[in-house]
């Protein structure tokens, strides 16, 4: 446990941040995780709403520095493509 002040406000600082980033990455795996779903389902409006939504969500998370720029380029290159597959 630190004993200097600043180092005990580090302390909280990070907790803070640490909270914060792991409900957006939960957020962020809700979002493809229904996007999955509908791809699974074969619904093509419904894997459309989602995949907007999931593009955003990772769009965000790498504006955020939750994950790489090239990571998020990957993943949304993966969906595009699992999306393009469901016959219209």
């Amino acid at each position: 446990m630190p004993n200097i002040k600043s180092a005990k406000k580090r302390v909280l600082v990070n907790q803070t941040k640490a909270a914060r980033n792991k409900a957006a990455k939960s957020a962020l795996k809700t979002q493809l995780k229904y996007f999955d779903a509908a791809i699974n389902e074969g619904n093509r409006s419904e894997a459309d709403k989602r995949y907007k939504e999931a593009v955003k969500a990772v769009d965000q998370a790498a504006a955020r520095g939750l994950m790489h720029k090239n990571t998020a380029a990957n993943r949304k290159s993966k969906m595009t493509l699992r999306l393009n597959k469901i016959p219209q």
